[in-house]
């Protein structure tokens, strides 16, 4: 029996009630993402904290995988996505503290649309919410995540001790690799607490990708030491 739709509509992405299309397809808030970023993020970055990134290589071309780094500024989120062509940002989902992201409906709404975040709670932990299950399920369906594993920003340079959260994923996704990163002078450009950027030369110190197994302390330990063998200049 012959199909009744035309070339042109046979090709074309199916669309939920609401109009945008379903996952595997770009929809509005993709979009309005990568407008975002190739307007606003990169010439930003670019031009206002002169950012330069070292081993740009190592990242994968494909996911699931996961990046960790320091954090020390809201900068940080922005300038590890910056790293990955635009067509990509839709499967690369930062790990963020819902209470801090979902406080109101328009920090919520914002930072799901232009930074793609997957909101994790810290308290109140429940089987339907635990954050482990929700990294699991983003690994899963083939998304990447951007973990900071010190669980909060820092106020300085310093790298705090790592929490045995990403390891504990790990032990459920043991295949993962993880990308390691170092980010530099993030926080002196915007520091925690601040909301305006002053100018300052920012860098991105990328490790290669590592597959690491071991119980929850052995795997944290191997985390903090890659992201600091990246700090004292080892790629």
């Amino acid at each position: 029996m012959e199909s009744d739709q035309t070339p042109e509509a046979a090709q074309m992405p199916p669309a939920n009630e609401s109009g945008r299309t379903v996952k595997g397809w770009l929809t509005a808030g993709n979009l309005v993402q990568m407008i975002f970023f190739a307007l606003v993020i990169r010439p930003f970055l670019a031009l206002f904290i002169g950012l330069r990134v070292l081993g740009r290589e190592h990242l994968p071309p494909s996911g699931p995988f996961i990046l960790i780094a320091n954090h020390s500024s809201h900068l940080d989120t922005v300038s590890l996505l910056s790293l990955f062509p635009l067509h990509r940002l839709r499967r690369i989902r930062p790990v963020a503290a819902a209470d801090y992201f979902d406080r109101n409906k328009v920090i919520s709404v914002l930072s799901r649309t232009l930074f793609n975040i997957l909101p994790i709670v810290r308290k109140h932990i429940t089987a339907e919410n635990n954050p482990i299950r929700q990294m699991r399920a983003a690994l899963d369906a083939g998304d990447s995540l951007i973990i900071f594993p010190e669980g909060t920003r820092g106020t300085g340079e310093e790298l705090g001790e790592f929490r045995s959260g990403v390891a504990h994923l790990l032990e459920k996704t043991p295949d993962v690799c993880v990308v390691p990163a170092y980010l530099i002078n993030m926080g002196r450009s915007l520091p925690k607490g601040e909301f305006i950027p002053v100018p300052f030369f920012c860098e991105i110190r990328l490790g290669k990708p590592v597959t690491i197994q071991g119980n929850r302390r052995e795997i944290t330990a191997l985390l903090e030491a890659a992201v600091r063998q990246l700090k004292d200049g080892t790629l």
